[in-house]
């Protein structure tokens, strides 16, 4: 593994499970899905990205944490942060 890679795998590791854990829209079995950073289970699944963009975007907004949307191929396209 790559020291970049292992320094990223560390960083959302120290947050998994914390209130600073993120919210990400993430493909799903051919669906969408909102995983909170350090959970397994998605918190919701969706046929549709707009609405796990939406859902996560809640999440964040009332955790004062950070949404991630990601792309088809799970690369970050773009962010949404609320602060505390």
């Amino acid at each position: 593994m790559s020291d970049n890679k292992r320094d990223r795998n560390e960083f959302f590791e120290n947050r998994a499970g914390s209130e600073d854990a993120r919210f990400h829209v993430v493909p799903h079995d051919e669906e969408w899905a909102v995983k909170r950073e350090g959970e397994d289970e998605p918190v919701c699944t969706t046929n549709a990205k707009d609405e796990a963009i939406d859902r996560a975007k809640k999440l964040a907004k009332d955790s004062g944490t950070i949404a991630y949307i990601h792309n088809s191929d799970g690369k970050i396209e773009d962010q949404v942060e609320f602060g505390k």
